[in-house]
């Protein structure tokens, strides 16, 4: 996974979000090459697991379009928020096709079975129901697989800065211990914590009025967020070109960056051994940061 975009199997072209499993094998959504890609652990080469191997983009059902997110299942199904196609796609292992879950193929909208650019998803197991950042709506849709509409979660369909807004939406990360979503808010410049069932957000870390910054406190552009078993938030700080890191229950704080010489990093995920991945996006690369 070089820094030089590319369709070769062993190339990305501006990578978004991405999963690891159990093996620590990797799936990412190679946006603009319109695929996912599965790089076993320390392989240098990836495998096309859905969409078109050579790039080629489309609403079919074997084609994806500018992919933004992918979850892996214990099965080693995906589950892949197909942004520009405004839809949530499952690919079965081996799969040739896959089948839409959430969001109506090619048509933008903010009824209930509508998505308008969704972009992060996460998946919860325990009640075979997936979470979307449904981005250009300014919300968090929660969908039981097998369910054509969706319930509202967080947010609305109208973007601002009060604490029953969300503002552009991007990464989301499901805590199952508080059954809350932690919410990258990007055009916020913040990190939110949204309680299910709650009408409004607590900030998390950044600016609660959405002031951008260089500052340990600041983010300008947040992307993406994860917490490790301990409950300690990461944050990829996308224009500020680094990752930062806050202790637990000490959010709100300032952080400390734990990688940076990135250019625009925008996804992150850890593995069993707490290791940090980091979707260098306009790098074209995946980068492994070891325990920190």
């Amino acid at each position: 996974m070089t820094g030089q975009p590319g369709n070769a199997s062993n190339k990305l072209n501006c990578p978004r979000g991405f999963s690891i499993d159990w093996s620590n094998t990797l799936y990412i959504a190679d946006q603009y090459n319109h695929r996912i890609q599965k790089y076993l652990k320390d392989a240098s080469y990836g495998e096309t697991v859905a969409g078109d191997a050579t790039g080629m983009h489309g609403n079919a059902s074997n084609r994806l379009s500018h992919p933004c997110d992918v979850i892996v299942g214990s099965n080693s199904e995906i589950y892949i928020a197909d942004a520009f196609n405004h839809r949530v796609q499952l690919w079965n292992q081996n799969a040739m096709n896959g089948t839409t879950i959430a969001g109506t193929t090619g048509i933008a909208g903010d009824a209930l079975d509508q998505f308008q650019i969704p972009y992060g998803i996460a998946h919860d197991p325990v009640e075979n129901a997936i979470y979307v950042a449904d981005t250009g709506n300014n919300r968090v849709m929660y969908y039981r697989v097998g369910i054509k509409n969706g319930t509202i979660v967080a947010g609305n369909s109208t973007g601002g800065m009060n604490a029953a807004q969300l503002n552009g939406p991007l990464g989301i990360y499901f805590d199952e211990i508080s059954k809350s979503m932690f919410i990258a808010n990007y055009l916020g410049n913040n990190v939110v914590r949204w309680t299910l069932g709650a009408s409004n957000w607590t900030l998390i870390a950044g600016d609660f009025n959405g002031a951008s910054g260089q500052t340990a406190n600041r983010f300008n552009q947040s992307t993406d967020v994860i917490l490790d078993p301990m409950g300690n938030v990461y944050v990829t700080d996308g224009s500020n070109n680094r990752v930062q890191f806050f202790l637990a229950n000490e959010y709100e704080s300032n952080g400390t960056t734990i990688a940076s010489l990135l250019n625009f990093p925008i996804s992150l995920v850890l593995d069993s051994q707490l290791n940090l991945y980091v979707s260098d996006w306009l790098n074209h690369r995946v980068q492994k940061y070891l325990r920190y």
